[in-house]
């Protein structure tokens, strides 16, 4: 086989292969309204549920090709509520010091199936500078012209410097913490 026949044998097989990676994944929209992050932490066994008030999601993802898909998620540290004699509190440098590291943020590595409407998202969780992998469920439910994203993991608070000095103390505030969220978003693909 010839130099030029070769060439151009190697160009048509990479013409689908470029077009296919050339095209967009789609994006889309959180519905902040129709959302919720939450979690529940314990204080001496107790648990104690908070919410926070501001976040955004970016979304670019096909159901039906996970693997193209990319999310990224921010969480405004200084919305955290759990009640009005706390949160002022956890905004302090012991806790979150939302003065210094104002959000936190999730950008997925790898999306893969799990099932039918079922995601594993890995990626790296950024919390007051501290940086931990997490892989994260995630189940989509149609809802009209909208999607619902779900799930939940347990993350440490502690791997974060999350309650820091006397605060450390895992007999007084559990290290561990359950993160929930209901994204709703707007244009994502049938799947």
């Amino acid at each position: 086989m010839n130099l030029s026949r070769l060439n151009g044998w190697l160009l048509g097989l990479s013409l689908p292969l470029m077009a296919h990676a050339a095209t967009p994944v789609p994006s889309a929209r959180l519905v902040p309204a129709a959302s919720e992050v939450t979690f529940t932490a314990k204080q001496i066994g107790v648990p104690l549920d908070g919410r926070f008030k501001r976040f955004d999601a970016q979304v670019a993802l096909d159901p039906k090709q996970p693997q193209t898909g990319k999310v990224s998620f921010s969480i405004d540290l200084g919305s955290v509520s759990v009640g009005p004699e706390t949160d002022g509190e956890l905004i302090k440098p012991e806790w979150f010091n939302a003065a210094k590291f104002p959000k936190a943020t999730f950008v997925s590595t790898v999306i893969q199936p799990a099932g039918p409407a079922r995601f594993q998202v890995t990626g790296k969780l950024m919390i007051k500078g501290q940086a931990r992998d997490l892989v994260v469920p995630v189940a989509l439910t149609a809802a009209g012209a909208q999607t619902v994203a779900t799930g939940s993991f347990m993350l440490k608070r502690l791997d974060f410097k999350i309650g820091d000095g006397d605060w450390a103390d895992t007999s007084v505030v559990a290290n561990e913490v359950q993160v929930r969220f209901k994204l709703t978003l707007q244009g994502l693909p049938a799947f």
